[in-house]
């Protein structure tokens, strides 16, 4: 898996899954359940994760939506 985007917005990461779930793009959001760890205060970012194959699909669907700037 190839890291899209990382971030402690949660908005913005549900906004990035709806994109690519809309997409039929597989992706995973790692680090998820890292809020255990920091005590739900979103110091550790999640990452968002897809498959290398689809990545600049990814990134232009993501660049579409003026998100261009939160790519890793």
């Amino acid at each position: 898996m190839e890291e899209l985007i990382r971030s402690n917005d949660a908005v913005l990461i549900s906004f990035v899954e709806a994109l690519l779930k809309d997409a039929a793009i597989p992706h995973f959001v790692a680090d998820g359940h890292m809020s255990i760890l920091d005590g739900s205060i979103g110091v550790l970012p999640r990452r968002v994760m897809v498959d290398p194959e689809r990545a600049e699909q990814a990134r232009r669907l993501l660049r579409d939506a003026d998100l261009g700037h939160e790519l890793s």
